[in-house]
């Protein structure tokens, strides 16, 4: 029952108007038939006759419908097949009424016409001389009753009904492809709707809470520190043993802590440091050494480190990344129980129209629940129990890394053992810095306004899109973005790729990719990626853009 199932919906999947017409006008033929066998005056031999030829063209017919239900995609074959056929059948009929007056003759009209406005004027004019073919065939018993112009006339009207349909069915299958492009083309532009919609929700909801903790620090500051100075005062005076110098240690205890959050939340909401280039390599292993220092007390856990070499010099701050990293190792030891490992990883991929360079934290604990995945960037969130957490490490990295205009990528579950964080750092091809960048382009004006800020502002102005942009992981901000939804079409989108893109493939620019003469970096324009085990993948033109496997559960840290 499944494989008819199948095959009937993908018969009825091919089965147009035009199809339909052709399946009616089959049966009309052979009900038409059987009437004008009945009602017409016709002898014993010409009915016995008449009976066979529609017996064979029922059968056919069925053949016909029978391989269209097994090789729907092959419907078009079918149809070029009939043709024949049909005409065959046809020529039958006007031999058997041998009259030049009998209306049979129209059969070859019907057929030129539905064959031309179903494959258009091309094939039509094919069956128009095939019908020609047959129609003279016809018409050689009546040759000495009928001038030869009579049958020229009759001939001519085959390509005169050829001729206008195909073009009809031309302008018909161009306008259908275009509205199908321009259907596609709203659908796309409906889900990057869709998509900026919901990047602007987490914005404005992460935004929000980011205003909410700048505004209770700011209200508990002072008061939180005369409060911890009068307790230290009067520590100095309790007895070491009473039960006040007790309450006084555990207000201590807390006040610590609160000071605690308090230059989270300051870290939290600060404005980023000054970016500069600089070797991620050389900041990311000096980074994850204060990490081991600060987290790794035991041997129960072990840091694998693989740095892919030669990578593109990206815009960084040395003292945030330290952070960030403590960070990210902190949470995959805590997560870890008993012993595991820690592969620190980095490299590059080729994502948004440009080339990042990532930093991979992949830890083999057991994972985030799919709950979690999307509350893993607000502030105060944590799994944790202990008293000394705040909940704002991730919170801070996600701000850090906003600051440095990338992005986090999340992943747990099916296909990934434990969790891997991806952090990606855009890269603007050095030589690009000095080109006129986007705001001049645009003359937004955001350079001489202190008022206003944009991410791509002032280092990315040559590759916006993915920054501020349609193409970017976070809230579009840009000026064009936001008037057009789509930053293809923007002037410095198109310049950055016109030489590289001659025909709208893949790009073929080595610098954009992040390649230089004798450096890693994959071949024939290739990127090199370092996955999670420290191997390196050179991702192709036509992978780059695939998914990674096993990818299940993914969240993106970006606003």
């Amino acid at each position: 029952m499944a494989f008819f199932r199948e095959h009937w919906r993908s018969f009825r999947a091919v089965m147009t108007a035009s199809d339909i017409s052709f399946l009616l006008l089959r049966l009309s033929t052979i009900l038409g038939g059987y009437i004008w066998l009945l009602a017409a005056p016709l002898s014993t031999a010409d009915a016995a006759e008449l009976l066979r030829s529609l017996i064979v063209f029922f059968f056919y017919s069925l053949f016909l419908y029978l391989l269209i239900y097994l090789r729907a995609r092959a419907i078009r074959q079918v149809y070029a097949l009939s043709l024949i056929l049909d005409l065959l059948f046809i020529y039958w009929m006007v031999h058997l009424q041998n009259s030049f007056a009998n209306s049979f003759f129209l059969g070859y009209y019907l057929l030129v016409a539905l064959h031309s406005f179903y494959f258009g004027m091309a094939f039509g004019l094919l069956a128009a001389c095939l019908a020609t073919v047959l129609y003279s065939l016809n018409f050689l018993p009546f040759a000495h009753q009928v001038h030869w112009t009579e049958l020229g006339i009759r001939v001519s009207f085959l390509f005169l009904i050829a001729l206008p349909l195909g073009f009809i069915s031309r302008r018909m299958q161009r306008d259908k492809e275009r509205i199908e492009e321009l259907n596609r083309q709203l659908a796309d532009s409906l889900e990057s709707l869709e998509r900026m919609q919901d990047k602007m929700v987490r914005s404005e909801k992460l935004l929000a809470l980011g205003r909410l903790t700048a505004d209770i620090a700011h209200e508990i500051r002072n008061p939180l520190s005369a409060l911890g100075g009068l307790n230290r005062r009067m520590l100095k005076t309790l007895p070491p043993d009473s039960r006040e110098r007790r309450y006084a240690e555990t207000i201590a205890r807390e006040v610590v802590r609160l000071e605690a959050i308090l230059r989270d939340i300051v870290a939290l909401t600060m404005v980023g440091e000054h970016l500069r280039r600089g070797d991620i390599n050389a900041v990311i292993r000096e980074a994850v050494a204060y990490a081991r220092n600060i987290c790794m007390e035991d041997e129960r856990v072990r840091l694998v480190e693989n740095y892919t070499p030669d990578l593109p010099r990206v815009y960084l701050e040395p003292d945030q990344l330290q952070q960030v990293m403590g960070q990210l190792v902190c949470n995959a030891v805590d997560a870890i129980e008993g012993e595991g490992v820690i592969t620190i990883s980095t490299g590059t991929r080729f994502r948004n129209e440009i080339l990042w360079v990532t930093v991979t934290v992949h830890d083999t604990g057991p994972g985030i629940p799919a709950e979690q995945m999307e509350r893993l960037f607000e502030p105060f969130f944590s799994t944790k129990r202990s008293e000394q957490v705040t909940g704002l490490g991730l919170a801070i990295v996600h701000k850090i890394m906003e600051d440095h205009r990338g992005f986090i990528e999340v992943k747990s579950g099916e296909g990934v053992e434990g969790t891997r964080f991806t952090l990606y750092f855009p890269y603007q091809p050095e030589e690009e810095d000095g080109r006129k960048p986007c705001w001049e382009y645009l003359q937004c004006g955001i350079e001489s306004d202190p008022s206003r800020t944009c991410p791509a502002y002032p280092y990315f102005g040559r590759i916006c899109w993915a920054i501020a942009g349609t193409l970017c992981e976070g809230k579009v901000t840009g000026t064009f973005a936001e008037k057009t939804h789509n930053c293809r079409q923007c002037p410095v989108f198109q310049e950055m790729w016109r030489e590289c893109r001659p025909d709208d493939g893949e790009p073929l620019c080595p610098r954009l990719l992040g390649e230089r003469p004798g450096k890693a970096g994959g071949k024939n324009g290739d990127a090199a990626e370092a996955t999670a085990d420290g191997t390196d993948i050179i991702r192709t033109r036509k992978d780059r853009h695939a998914p990674a496997e096993g990818q299940d559960m993914e969240t993106t840290g970006q606003r």
